[in-house]
């Protein structure tokens, strides 16, 4: 009798994913990749202060990002992400590529964060001129600001939620709305920033209704792995495919 299940699952290749403490979309992490592809989560120690440019300084410490890669090694990630928009972006962009090489002196094969990968699409795609919506507060908004400066990028429109806490929580209906407004018409593409704002099921119908790239913080961070790990992308995100 003949059970070809019996030869195992699909082989697995995994990515290594250092989240913040706070962290609550783990399920949406998933969407984004194939089934052949296993996430593997570590996380940044808790730190008992509100979403800010606090938090953002803490969550970015380079001792806890080195940690944090070692605990997810010993499962053999292809690459492992930085999984944190505010935390990438906080300190420039001279500041994230020395995280990457944190992750990568911890022995990762390959690193990739958060606002690496936004940088990486926006200079593929050429994309000069965008708008952006935030849930953080006047100030940590705007640091992306500046890091979008640093890439030649002009921030034509801006919207933040202004939250300290709870990202997560936030209604599709509500973040759709502040997209839309936050739209600017000659924006060339819409970032909307942080890990823990729920989205994926927002991106296709926005650029239906808009015209153009709805750029999200866990879109960007799963495809740019799955460059890496040379697989094709998965999910909402029409405007993308080409460039993967």
């Amino acid at each position: 009798m003949d059970f070809p299940f019996f030869d195992g699952p699909l082989a697995q290749r995994g990515i290594g994913i250092i989240a913040p403490f706070d962290l609550a979309l783990e399920r949406e992490l998933w969407r984004w990749v194939p089934m052949e592809v296993s996430l593997h989560l570590a996380r940044t120690p808790y730190e008992p202060v509100p979403v800010s440019m606090e938090m953002a300084h803490l969550v970015s410490n380079s001792q806890h990002l080195a940690a944090a890669t070692r605990d997810v090694l010993h499962v053999e990630p292809e690459v492992v992400a930085y999984l944190c928009s505010s935390g990438s972006f906080v300190n420039g962009v001279v500041a994230e590529e020395a995280l990457c090489k944190v992750i990568c002196d911890a022995g990762a094969p390959a690193a990739v964060t958060t606002s690496g990968a936004l940088a990486e699409v926006l200079r593929q795609r050429d994309l000069r001129r965008i708008s952006v919506l935030t849930p953080y507060d006047t100030e940590l908004t705007a640091k992306l600001h500046d890091f979008l400066t640093e890439l030649d990028v002009e921030t034509l429109s801006s919207d933040h939620l202004g939250l300290g806490g709870g990202i997560w929580k936030v209604s599709y209906r509500t973040i759709a709305e502040r997209i839309i407004a936050a739209n600017h018409p000659d924006a060339e593409a819409i970032f909307v920033s942080c890990t823990n704002l729920p989205t994926y099921d927002l991106i296709e119908p926005l650029e239906k209704a808009l015209g153009k790239p709805v750029l999200t913080a866990n879109q960007l961070t799963m495809w740019a792995c799955l460059r890496r790990m040379e697989l094709p992308i998965v999910g909402p995100g029409e405007w993308l495919r080409e460039v993967s």
